[in-house]
């Protein structure tokens, strides 16, 4: 019995796939030209079209890049932290949608991640990083904000916290914490909440990094935690019973 014809997409899938493991190997360099399409299509014994598919992968993972004219083709991309932000916040939204992942678990993970930048964000956060946490909590102490713009709000203060830790790496694996992680969390306890208790934190967490008092910074970031646990658990329970 004949083996059936692999599908066009399949074919582009695993050509991407390929090109993307010579990149990240380092086999193909950042701005070095890829093959053309003729000498792809030639080397992986598919058709032109197919190959152009698996070019369109690459470049909508921002791993290619697509130049016109005489010096034109497909050349490897740099990727930087924030162009990945996206697909860090997304991929982490998903697993949590998706899967099993308690309030709880979820919650210590977040506030053990961004209390590893506390120290470096107490040395190193610039003044407009701390002007930035200033102004949202401006921000949140207007008691005509709304419930959606206290959340965008909340988010926003959180990473400039993570982001005054100066370090791109740390950046980039909290995008995922607090921005996919914490819209759950307000999501689930926003009804319940106290605005000036948060508010209160929040003025604790800016006053210590400006006195690049960490250990208080950690303190405080445990003690949001703990109220944030507590919510959910009275929002979960008052649901549980209403059902």
């Amino acid at each position: 019995m004949k083996k059936p014809k692999p599908k066009p997409a399949d074919l582009s899938a695993k050509i991407a796939k390929n090109i993307r493991d010579a990149i990240i190997s380092g086999a193909l360099i950042v701005d070095e030209r890829l093959p053309s399409e003729a000498d792809l299509s030639e080397q992986f014994n598919v058709s032109r079209p197919t190959v152009r598919e698996a070019l369109k992968r690459l470049a909508a993972q921002s791993l290619i890049r697509t130049q016109r004219g005489a010096t034109g083709g497909a050349f490897v991309n740099r990727i930087s932290f924030q162009d990945a932000y996206p697909q860090q916040i997304t991929t982490s939204t998903l697993l949590l949608s998706m899967n099993d992942v308690s309030f709880d678990v979820a919650c210590e993970a977040r506030y053990t991640l961004e209390r590893a930048c506390a120290s470096l964000s107490a040395a190193r956060r610039t003044p407009d990083q701390l002007a930035s946490m200033r102004t949202e909590i401006f921000r949140q102490s207007q008691p005509a904000l709304s419930d959606e713009a206290f959340c965008a709000s909340d988010v926003a203060f959180h990473r400039a916290l993570v982001d005054g830790a100066g370090n791109p790496v740390l950046s980039y694996q909290l995008a995922g914490a607090v921005e996919a992680m914490q819209p759950l969390m307000n999501m689930i306890t926003f009804t319940a909440r106290s605005r000036a208790a948060i508010i209160d934190l929040h003025s604790q967490i800016a006053d210590a990094l400006e006195a690049s008092d960490a250990p208080c910074v950690e303190a405080c970031l445990t003690e949001l935690e703990r109220y944030t646990k507590e919510l959910a658990q009275n929002v979960l329970a008052a649901r549980k019973t209403r059902a």
